[in-house]
C-alpha cells in the first residue's frame, strides 16, 4: 500500500509538471478538500480546478526534489518539494507580476482514498515568496 501511495503522488506531481490537467485532476476524488496555503477550504474537483486555472494564468511552476512519504496502510502522504516558479500576470491581492521568478521551499499532506487524492494541503512561506517577487 505505501508504494501505490507514493507512486500515485510521484504521478500527481508528473502530470502538474508536465501541464496534464485533465490526469492530474482525474487523481482527485470528487470530493477533494483543498486547504488552500494560508487560506481557506475548497471542496469538490470543479473547485480545485477552478483555481488550477487561475494558478495556470498567473504563474508557471514546476515542482522538483521530490520527496514522497506515505504511511504504512496508504491512507496518507505527505512530500517535501521545490517549487521553481515564474509569476506571469498579477494575482489578486498580491504584489504586481512582472515576470519575476521564485525558488521556494514547500510541502504538502493528503489523504488518499480508492487509489486518488481526497485531502492536499500545501504549505510554504507566503513571506518568502514575497520578499522573492519584490514586495
Amino acid at each position: 500500500m505505501t508504494d501505490a501511495a507514493r507512486s500515485l503522488i510521484q504521478n500527481y506531481y508528473a502530470a502538474f509538471n508536465a501541464g496534464d490537467m485533465p490526469s492530474f485532476l482525474g487523481m482527485l476524488t470528487e470530493d477533494v478538500a483543498h486547504d488552500i496555503n494560508q487560506g481557506g477550504r475548497e471542496l469538490g474537483r470543479e473547485a480545485f480546478a477552478r483555481f488550477m486555472q487561475r494558478m495556470n494564468r498567473n504563474y508557471r511552476e514546476q515542482i522538483v526534489d521530490i520527496t514522497v512519504f506515505a504511511s504504512a496502510d496508504g491512507r496518507r502522504a505527505a512530500a517535501e518539494f521545490t517549487v521553481l516558479g515564474e509569476y506571469l500576470q498579477t494575482d489578486e491581492g498580491l504584489p504586481e507580476a512582472r515576470g519575476q521568478t521564485y525558488r521556494l521551499p514547500a510541502g504538502a499532506f493528503f489523504d488518499l482514498r480508492e487509489g486518488k487524492v481526497a485531502r492536499v494541503s500545501n504549505y510554504y512561506n507566503l513571506q518568502d515568496w514575497l520578499r522573492q517577487v519584490g514586495a
